[in-house]
This record gives structure tokens, C-alpha cells and sequence, in this order.
């Protein structure tokens, strides 16, 4: 089962991928740890990650479509995987489609957790309000200043890769606003049609 999960910051993602992982015993990848674990391995696209990241700069797309592509060949993920917060743009969706392709796979669903985006910043303002009232540190991502720009990034850059797989008919609406069980049931469901299907 090889998946991607879209949805902007705070639809959920992390929660319904944990219990994917759980379900399929596949990993869940998210390429900021990816980065770090090839960095720390010293493999040679992690060598190339580090000197990039050293030099103050971004790290290329090229760079961390390698690092996907050394990943993926783990013994882990050889039944399938997830990924998390990748592809951010439509340039890393084609590459990530061609470094398949030349592997001989394909992407089995691109799962979008749909959600209103201004009940998503009252929850988070909630959340931060709760905390403070308690006396409890408010986390970073739960600022509600913090969140609203990762808001805006994510809708500035991200959100166009949705359209990209739905041209490609590999796109599945979920509607991220119910309860988390219900959100499991209706991703259950469109995997089992899946599964059928193959």
C-alpha cells in the first residue's frame, strides 16, 4: 500500500497515518526525518543534503526525491509506505512519480483530508487559550500566529498538488471534520475499494 496523505497543518494527518502504520505495518515517512537519518548515515545523498544544509541553503528537490528513492528500498517499506508532508509542490509530484515509475511502482491512493480552515485556526486558538488558562506552555505549532502561516504557506504551495492527482484520477476527498473514528472509517473504506480493486 503505497499512500499520501495531503491536507493542510492540523487536518489530522499524523493521527490517521499512525493508525495506518499500525494497521498495514508500513512506515510512515516524513521526509524531514528521512533528511536528518540519511544526514547522520552519511549516505552519499545524505552528504550532499549536508553540505547544503550546512551552506545556509534549501535543500534541491533532486536531493530529497534521492533520499526518498534510498528510503523506500528499506526492508520496511518494501510492503508499501506513507508519505507525510511530501510531495509539497507540483515540480516534486512529477519526480516522485517518474522515480517510481522507474522502479517499477506506482502510487496505490492520494488521501486528502478536506477541512474548513477557520474552525481549524478556532481550534488551534482554543487549544492555546486551554493551555494558557491551565498554566501549561502553549506548543509552537498550536500559536495561533505560528499556525496561521504555515496556513499560508501551505495554501500558497501546497495546495496545488491536490489538483495534480486529481487530474490523474488518484485523489480521494476525506472529509477531515468529523469525528477522528469516522475519518478512519471513511479511509478504511476507500483503501478496501483499493484493494479490491488491484
Amino acid at each position: 500500500m503505497r499512500l499520501i496523505f495531503l491536507g493542510p497543518p492540523g487536518a489530522g494527518k499524523g493521527t490517521q497515518a499512525a493508525r495506518l502504520v499500525e494497521k498495514y505495518g508500513i512506515p510512515q515517512l516524513s521526509t524531514g526525518d528521512m533528511l536528518r537519518a540519511a544526514v547522520a548515515a552519511g549516505t552519499p545523498v545524505g552528504l550532499q543534503a549536508k553540505a547544503v544544509m550546512d551552506a545556509g541553503g534549501l535543500v534541491s528537490d533532486e536531493i530529497v526525491i534521492g533520499i526518498v528513492a534510498d528510503r523506500i528500498e528499506e526492508a520496511d517499506a518494501q510492503k508499501g509506505f506513507i508519505l507525510d508532508g511530501f510531495p509539497r509542490t507540483v515540480a516534486q509530484a512529477e519526480a516522485l512519480d517518474h522515480m517510481l515509475a522507474g522502479k517499477g511502482l506506482k502510487l496505490d491512493m492520494v488521501l486528502e483530508l478536506e477541512v474548513d480552515q477557520s474552525i481549524l485556526v478556532d481550534r488551534i486558538m482554543k487549544r492555546a487559550a486551554d493551555a494558557k488558562a491551565a498554566g501549561q506552555p502553549v506548543r509552537k505549532d498550536d500559536d495561533p500566529e505560528v499556525f496561521k502561516q504555515r496556513l499560508e504557506a501551505y495554501n500558497r504551495d501546497t495546495a496545488v498538488v491536490a489538483p495534480y492527482y486529481r487530474r490523474r484520477g488518484q485523489l480521494v476527498g476525506i472529509d477531515g471534520m468529523k469525528p477522528i473514528d469516522t475519518v478512519s472509517a471513511q479511509i478504511d473504506s476507500a483503501l478496501d475499494a483499493v484493494a479490491a480493486a488491484g
